[in-house]
């Protein structure tokens, strides 16, 4: 299995048009079996790095899942991240801001839930979602409190879109790594998921109405995220362009690109100097008593 993460790279200043984008590859697996050995080899992987990355305490990481609904971000995050402890890593989902956060500005609420050192962080979904579903429905702004200097239409993405590139250059200066990940599925593929969930009892719960709303807004969304990720892709915080019409071949690519970004980090454990391991030798003769 050779999977490359340049192939679904967004470089920096290109022009995204999704519909030169696919969303269904060949996969990088034959079948079921293999499928199932190469996501447990990634999962193993990663299990190991995230553990040096949690012992060597220099960087953080923040993975950013954004899609359409029924991408399959839920079943991305659980299966690539099933080996990775609990204890240095966490999802957070954003939905729809609370009284309180629409007391500040768009980016707040994310900024209190970014990982620290040594951790990862997932955002499924996140501040993205301010230029993207609230640019398909603007009347969201209306209930943001701007100015109506603000809400001007002709500047407001051009001046989002800016914050957000400051504030992940400002993250990756201190040595916050970002990762995002664009969940690329086709219309007629989530018509599919959506009336699997609808026939399948055990998962109407995943269904609303609100899904099928949403659905009539298809075009709409993806020129959002055609300006989107054509704005805010940079070198030190890439967009990533998955297909996820066969959704276990995306699960090996999502992987592959975060063991690539964490490989890159060229993580050690920290070293024992002489001082320190004189200490541990000293307790060591107490135990051995």
């Amino acid at each position: 299995m050779k999977i490359n993460s340049k192939d679904f790279l967004v470089q920096e200043g290109e022009k995204v048009d999704l519909k030169k984008w696919p969303t269904l590859v060949k996969p990088a697996y034959k079948s079921k079996k293999t499928y199932s050995k190469y996501l447990q080899e990634h999962v193993e992987a990663l299990s190991e790095l995230q553990r040096l990355h949690y012992a060597s305490n220099h960087y953080s990481v923040l993975l950013i899942f954004q899609a359409m609904d029924a991408a399959g971000k839920d079943g991305a995050i659980r299966h690539v991240m099933s080996g990775v402890n609990p204890q240095g890593c966490q999802v957070f989902s954003f939905k729809h801001p609370s009284a309180t956060e629409l007391e500040h500005d768009f980016l707040w609420r994310t900024t209190r839930d970014l990982p620290e050192r040594g951790r990862i962080g997932i955002f499924n979904r996140s501040y993205y979602e301010e230029v993207l579903i609230v640019r398909v429905h603007p009347e969201i702004l209306r209930s943001q409190g701007l100015s109506d200097k603000e809400i001007d239409e002709e500047t407001i993405w051009r001046d989002r879109y800016r914050s957000i590139v400051d504030q992940e250059s400002h993250l990756y200066r201190n040595d916050t790594r970002i990762i995002k990940i664009f969940l690329h599925l086709s219309e007629e593929e989530q018509r599919k998921r959506f009336l699997d969930r609808i026939d399948n009892p055990e998962k109407n719960w995943k269904f609303s109405v609100a899904d099928i709303e949403e659905r009539k807004f298809w075009k709409q969304y993806m020129q959002a995220y055609e300006a989107c990720l054509s704005a805010t892709s940079t070198k030190i915080a890439p967009w990533y362009v998955v297909p996820a019409d066969d959704k276990e071949n995306a699960r090996l690519i999502v992987s592959q690109i975060i063991l690539d970004t964490f490989k890159a980090l060229d993580l050690r454990y920290p070293e024992t100097d002489a001082k320190r391991r004189q200490e541990l030798l000293e307790i060591r003769k107490q135990l051995v008593k």
